[in-house]
């Protein structure tokens, strides 16, 4: 009889979340849930990332998501603001130095997004929403919030980059210390 109770309880909970949530596939255009709305794939198409080419960190990651999106119709861009050809009036006026500051994503809609949501844009278009909505879940995303500040202030430090404020960052070359 008990077992029963928590097999009723558990599908009702699970009624309730598929309500609130609204988890549906309609027509080939696959709608992933969010706790604060809904966020269509098929935006995807003018998804544009603008990252750091020269930190190691953000080119592990950003490999990763190329891998995942090579087979889905819609293209993501990935843009590597380090090159000498970065040209912020095609991208929302982004300056490389605000790039730098923080996570920078033009999402579908042309909108500007950075930090965590940008995280949830990217991970979207590249068939990750359920990610990108467990970062943006009100009692994950403060956690998320504060850890990623904590990084992007010392991406460059850790990176080898901390003398960087503006212009391209370089890593430094470790110093020679067997001097003759």
């Amino acid at each position: 009889m008990l077992l029963l109770s928590n097999v009723r309880r558990s599908l009702a909970l699970v009624r309730i979340a598929r309500h609130q949530f609204d988890f549906r596939v309609t027509a080939g255009n696959a709608r992933i849930p969010c706790f604060h709305g809904t966020f269509s794939t098929d935006s995807a198409a003018g998804v544009k990332v603008l990252y750091d080419g020269e930190c190691p960190i953000c080119v592990k990651e950003i490999r990763f998501l190329q891998y995942l999106q090579r087979n889905r119709p819609s293209k993501v861009d990935f843009v590597d603001i380090s090159l000498p050809g970065y040209d912020q009036v095609k991208y929302q006026g982004i300056s490389y130095e605000m790039a730098m500051n923080e996570m920078t994503v033009i999402d579908g809609n042309n909108k500007v997004q950075q930090g965590v949501p940008a995280f949830e844009v990217m991970y979207t278009a590249v068939g990750l929403g359920w990610l990108g909505c467990f970062l943006m879940w009100p009692p994950v995303k403060p956690f998320m919030d504060k850890s990623y500040a904590i990084f992007a202030r010392n991406r460059l430090k850790w990176t080898g980059r901390n003398e960087c404020t503006s212009g391209r960052c370089v890593k430094k070359e470790p110093c020679n210390l067997n001097r003759k």
